[in-house]
């Protein structure tokens, strides 16, 4: 698999790091192009960046062997087999140590602009680059940051050599390379666009990462009525959110489904407020003739919408997964329905009735994976009867559960463009537009 770009490669990343979501984290770009990885990974985690600098220390006369790294704190790390062989003494130790200090000195305040590093100590440091070739600074990388005090070191990168991959297994408590090939080449030939990372991007990159908010908008757990019963939901609001949008999740699933939990925290972060809600009771939940009840789910759907366009003074827009992209349409579609926007995520759309199909005037966006061939066809069916602005959009190589990597980031990016995009849509428009498909 060859990547769009640094960025590209670091998203698909972040896909095999899910594991670390919600831990104690630290993630670490390697400058120059680890940076730009690192920093797609940081956000995917919700994790803080900051750089790692490291400088090898080499034998004067041989400067291509290292015969130890230095990082930040004064961290030195050394190897004393290559002590031993080259013959230095403590004096030339201390004559290359000056000098690769000074230099790390000033790449470490040119790239912060006087920001203190992120403690690492007993936290899981993530150290991130663009590739492996050698492996020997990402080496020297994971030796500085455990001597940091580092609880547990991960090594992630987008390609490397396996023999190289396996070397460092024995530094890193684990290393996570999703392209792990026999012959590498170069790491640039795995990359469509391998521009040079500049020392401007560096600085902008961690900047930017610098200034995100360090917390995410409270949450905080409700109860909102519908139809004679209490359901729970989890509601989101961001300072400013501009509009809210109501999960309707699919049968088997609730307010604490990862994958919607994952696409409403990038709403979050685009100033989307999120209401994740469950349609039905517990002692609802396990009955089929409940959970494919679409009138009875779109019922309920639409008392939470105004309950929380009233909670919040927000308009309000939907978010339907599986079954719940039913229940989405058939509520948007009700009489007194103000909804701004319709998003599907390998949503059911043709188990919505015909004539919601038809009367619903919110603009939709249908997401489907290409290998989910079967939805596909039933949502190109779908959106045959729909007379709203409407589209199709296919994520590469992805199945019914977006479990592939980046998948559901692109889900949720995709989610969050056709949101903002329709904030000011008038729902209420008394002469429906015509018809628009894409596929």
């Amino acid at each position: 698999m060859r990547y769009d770009d640094r960025r590209s490669a670091g998203r698909q990343l972040s896909g095999h790091l899910e594991q670390l979501r919600d831990q104690d984290v630290v993630v670490l770009g390697l400058p120059r192009g680890g940076v730009p990885v690192a920093y797609e990974v940081a956000r995917a985690l919700d994790a803080p960046l900051d750089v790692l600098v490291v400088r090898k220390l080499g034998v004067p006369w041989q400067p291509e062997l290292g015969f130890g790294a230095i990082g930040e704190h004064g961290v030195r790390v050394l190897n004393r087999d290559v002590l031993s062989e080259a013959g230095l003494d403590s004096a030339q130790q201390a004559d290359v140590e000056k000098a690769e200090r000074a230099e790390l000195d000033r790449r470490v305040r040119s790239y912060r602009q006087g920001r203190a590093p992120l403690p690492v100590t007993g936290r899981t440091a993530v150290v991130v680059d663009d590739g492996l070739a050698t492996g020997a600074t990402a080496e020297a990388a994971c030796r500085v940051v455990r001597g940091q005090g580092a609880g547990r070191v991960v090594l992630a990168v987008p390609v490397g050599p396996s023999s190289t991959v396996a070397g460092l297994r024995q530094v890193a408590d684990e290393v996570i390379c999703p392209e792990t090939v026999p012959v590498l080449g170069s790491v640039g030939a795995w990359y469509d666009d391998f521009t040079q990372t500049s020392d401007r991007e560096v600085v902008s990159l961690l900047a930017e990462a610098a200034h995100s908010p360090a917390d995410p908008p409270p949450n905080r757990e409700v109860t909102v009525p519908a139809g004679g019963v209490q359901l729970g939901a989890r509601l989101v609001v961001p300072d400013g959110a501009q509009a809210v949008v109501a999960f309707a999740h699919g049968s088997g699933s609730s307010r604490h489904s990862p994958r919607n939990r994952h696409v409403a925290t990038m709403l979050n972060r685009a100033g989307l407020a999120t209401l994740l809600l469950d349609l039905l009771t517990d002692g609802e939940s396990g009955d089929p003739s409940h959970v494919f009840d679409i009138p009875l789910l779109a019922q309920r759907l639409h008392a939470a919408a105004q309950w929380v366009s009233r909670e919040t003074a927000l308009p309000v827009a939907y978010f339907g997964a599986s079954t719940g992209a039913a229940a989405a349409l058939e509520a948007a579609a009700l009489p007194g329905s103000d909804i701004r926007a319709v998003v599907s995520r390998g949503g059911r759309p043709d188990l919505a009735a015909p004539d919601a199909l038809t009367g619903v005037r919110a603009p939709v966006l249908l997401i489907v994976g290409s290998r989910d061939t079967r939805v596909l066809s039933l949502n190109r069916l779908a959106a045959d009867r729909m007379h709203c602005p409407h589209q199709i959009a296919v994520v590469p190589g992805a199945t019914h559960l977006f479990e592939e990597p980046g998948a559901l980031d692109t889900v949720a990016r995709l989610a969050r463009d056709w949101f903002t995009a329709h904030l000011d849509h008038p729902a209420a428009a008394a002469t429906p537009p015509p018809p628009r498909r894409s596929a």
